[in-house]
């Protein structure tokens, strides 16, 4: 092997070309994933088994979640703040090529595929932000970008590497041919931030909540959400899955309700007040089994205490109820 290389790597093709295009030219690479309790490495792992790359996983979760609190360059369409993530990934990359005597760092982005991300100035203030400009090669578009340290002293040759711009994936797909690589990911994103339902939450948490640890996001994943006179959140599992997640990330300090006598979800409330009791167990019967027209007896528990109530379904159209 001539160097080192770091490659970020989330498992999409993309990410997977830019990696082997660099192995082609007898340099050691390693990717570099990243989780946080909205995207996970799950891909990645499953990728670089595929194509024999070594791989590293790193939480981010702390510096992830300072970042997001307010990016410097603001959100998307939703709550994700990708020119913000982008440089922090990267500035964590390049903490990771000096740590392990890596020469450069390697990524899968395309001039022009993403329309605010990946422009040429996007793609320019991501770099220069990161503190590593000069350390970073974008192999897939490198010979419409300028040349990098690792182009300019012949760490890489830079007529090895593509010219690809623009959202088609025509010459991804050729060149995955070549590679020999048959399985690989939809381009579509796997980070929650830009989901709407999951954002519209997320803005609500931080919004009412100004102390916030991982739980609090986790709970963002499962369930419906709403907020009870708009103070307290209130979530009801819409399925097995969502109540056994609830069931799991719950505390003695949280509110926990579920039918005594019919089918229904396990709702729980994490502010967990006394006051909370009766509206939390009518939004149970609201979605249960149980007669809309009639009481039904819900078991609530908090505290390691347990109460059974005798309540009515909630109204569809009460306002105290506010669906996020």
């Amino acid at each position: 092997m001539t160097g080192k290389a770091i490659a970020l790597f989330s498992g999409g093709l993309d990410s997977i070309l830019a990696a082997l295009l660099v192995q082609k030219q007898n340099i050691d690479v390693t990717g570099l994933a990243f989780t946080t309790p909205f995207f996970g490495a799950s891909k990645a792992r499953a990728a670089s088994d595929q194509i024999s790359l070594p791989l590293i996983v790193e939480d981010i979760t702390a510096e992830h979640l300072q970042m997001l609190k307010a990016p410097r360059y603001g959100y998307g369409k939703n709550m994700n703040p990708c020119i913000d993530c982008h440089t922090l990934m990267l500035t964590i990359a390049g903490r990771k090529m000096k740590e392990t005597g890596a020469d450069f760092l390697v990524t899968g982005e395309v001039l022009g595929q993403r329309p605010m991300s990946q422009t040429k100035q996007s793609l320019y203030v991501v770099a220069k932000n990161s503190g590593y400009a000069d350390y970073i090669l974008r192999p897939l578009s490198a010979r419409l970008l300028d040349p990098t340290m690792p182009e300019r002293e012949g760490k890489i040759d830079r007529t090895q590497l593509m010219a690809i711009s623009g959202r088609g994936r025509k010459e991804q797909m050729r060149l995955a041919e070549t590679f020999g690589v048959t399985h690989y990911p939809p381009p579509a994103g796997g980070c929650l931030l830009t989901d709407p339902i999951f954002s519209r939450r997320l803005r609500d948490l931080m919004d009412h909540q100004e102390d916030r640890n991982i739980r609090d996001y986790e709970l963002l994943k499962y369930g419906r959400h709403f907020r009870y006179r708009d103070t307290c959140k209130i979530i009801v599992g819409r399925n097995h899955s969502d109540n056994e997640y609830l069931r799991k990330l719950s505390t003695e300090d949280d509110l926990v309700c579920h039918m005594a006598d019919f089918p229904g979800p396990l709702v729980l409330a994490p502010c967990g007040s006394e006051s909370l009791i009766t509206a939390a167990a009518s939004l149970c019967v609201r979605y249960s089994d149980a007669p809309s027209d009639a009481e039904a007896d819900v078991v609530c528990r908090r505290h390691n205490q347990s109460d059974i109530l005798k309540v009515k379904a909630a109204s569809k159209d009460d306002p105290e109820f506010r669906i996020i």
